[in-house]
């Protein structure tokens, strides 16, 4: 008896105290508060998930492109860092992908 009571300690413990609150506050209580728990368990991975959505489609709407170079910038300046030419963001959302391609022509190196 005394090597069971030593190797199921804490089984001990937390029977214990489920005995003493379950006649306390009653089954509704605990069945309730095992149910807040599972939710919470649940519920916190999709809040952050929908928090990095969140943050993600942020950063993404900072992203700016130049019309010249086509060097992606960050929202940081207004100017791009590669040709110098002035960033319009505003143009950037009213374009469509087949508008905003650059062509580059292929030279032969001799």
């Amino acid at each position: 008896m005394n090597y069971f009571l030593k190797t199921n300690k804490n089984f001990l413990i937390f029977s214990l105290i489920l005995l003493m609150v379950i006649p306390i506050f009653g089954i509704n209580f605990f069945i309730s508060f095992v149910g807040n728990i599972l939710i919470l368990l649940f519920l916190v991975p999709v809040l952050l998930l929908l928090l990095v959505f969140v943050g993600f489609n942020s950063y993404k709407s900072k992203i700016k492109t130049c019309d010249n170079c086509g060097a992606i910038s960050l929202g940081l300046s207004e100017n791009c860092m590669n040709c110098g030419e002035y960033l319009d963001v505003s143009n950037q959302l009213e374009k469509k992908p087949s508008e905003s391609t650059i062509e580059i022509n292929a030279e032969e190196i001799k």
